[in-house]
């Protein structure tokens, strides 16, 4: 069953936390202290990230209206964080819980069930992320495969090169054979 209700606003991304705690990120045991590029993700996400993922999300979540419109009273839409690793295209997210004290607003134990759901979300979202439409483009390729880009630019030129050289050599050879065989005076 389809969640059928309006794409909330997207999240305005909060930071910075440790990269140990973002899910879909493997982490070494070294901490990057990098900006986690939240400018370039909250413009993919503006751009449509954060509506395709939550249309996606939408289309198999478990969670009724009544879920989703407590989910939104409570803001939790806004909580959600992503950040981004252009060098290993990974897109990590952080989706909020349900507070404590609002966990009786699902009756049944259902705020386990909407916890579940919002780490459902946050893992669309950074698929959708990571796809070539919006982060996983031209600038990640450019930047995995420039340096060998490189390599066959300078390959080709090198060739293209001799090959000149090859011509130069070939027509001073023949006017030098021209000049050989000419009678002589």
């Amino acid at each position: 069953m389809a969640l059928e209700v309006e794409v909330p606003e997207s999240p305005s991304l909060r930071g910075p936390q440790s990269r140990g705690e973002y899910d879909a990120v493997d982490v070494g045991d070294e901490e990057v202290t990098d900006d986690y590029r939240r400018a370039e993700v909250r413009t993919a996400l503006r751009a449509g990230a954060w509506r395709d993922g939550f249309e996606e999300w939408a289309e198999t979540t478990y969670l009724t209206t009544e879920e989703f419109e407590t989910v939104r009273d409570l803001r939790l839409f806004e909580e959600f964080d992503f950040y981004w690793v252009p060098a290993s295209g990974d897109v990590g997210y952080r989706a909020p819980t349900v507070p404590d004290d609002n966990r009786d607003r699902f009756p049944d134990g259902g705020a386990n069930g909407v916890d579940e759901e919002l780490d459902g979300l946050g893992r669309t979202v950074s698929a959708v992320l990571e796809s070539e439409a919006y982060l996983g483009g031209d600038e990640l390729s450019f930047e995995f495969f420039a340096e060998d880009e490189d390599r066959e630019a300078e390959r080709q030129e090198a060739a293209h090169d001799a090959e000149l050289e090859a011509e130069a050599d070939a027509e001073a050879d023949a006017e030098a054979n021209e000049a050989n065989e000419e009678p002589m005076p």
